[in-house]
């Protein structure tokens, strides 16, 4: 509980559930003097949101949700490893969401989806030599870039991250796996899949395992 000064004597304020109370039933002023009041009330909320008290129990605005978008323009995966995120446009929906994920493994990255997500996968048409780009977000926050690629391919791809699209076709889990045939020692991308802020997004929505 704290006090602000008005008009000579103090606004008493106290917290209650993360939120702040004023208590100003017993005063009795003049307009001028209602007028200072709420000043004072105004510029304490302004102080008390700028500062992030504002906040109930302190804690910080919650993270996105985990989805996987496709780029707006057409690319391929080499090119999205090479290009900034921040830059990127985006397509409006997902093509997958956290509503398509019923658990995602935190040490093998493997991902148990629906089945109308299995066949939304499954169904790409995935080029052999290119494969199909993709950027894991967090909301809309990017957070690393990889491609949908097919196991029947001879071409092998070790600039990100892939999802082999085939297991999806059969309704079986999907992984998020280092390079095509996976090698951690021939992966040459950035290994981001254990994002902090990707688990804990997993996490709140009850999917991580």
């Amino acid at each position: 509980m704290f006090g602000i000064p008005v008009l000579g004597r103090r606004l008493s304020a106290t917290s209650l559930g993360g939120y702040t109370v004023f208590d100003i039933t017993h005063y009795k002023t003049s307009r001028n003097g209602m007028r200072n009041v709420v000043f004072s009330i105004l510029l304490t909320m302004i102080t008390l949101v700028t500062s992030g008290c504002y906040s109930p129990k302190g804690r910080n605005p919650q993270v996105g949700d985990f989805s996987i978008y496709l780029p707006a323009q057409k690319m391929s995966a080499v090119q999205i490893s090479r290009t900034d995120l921040g830059t990127l446009e985006l397509e409006d929906k997902p093509i997958l969401s956290i509503d398509d994920i019923i658990s995602y493994s935190k040490e093998t990255h493997e991902i148990e989806l629906t089945a109308s997500a299995y066949e939304r996968i499954g169904r790409l048409k995935v080029p052999v030599t290119a494969g199909i780009p993709f950027v894991v977000c967090v909301g809309r926050e990017p957070i690393y870039s990889g491609a949908f690629w097919v196991s029947y391919s001879s071409m092998s791809f070790y600039d990100s991250v892939v999802i082999d699209t085939l297991p999806a076709a059969q309704q079986h889990s999907i992984r998020i796996q280092l390079g095509y045939p996976e090698s951690p020692e021939l992966f040459r991308g950035e290994d981001r899949r254990s994002d902090p802020r990707i688990l804990q997004s997993l996490e709140r929505a009850g999917k991580l395992k």
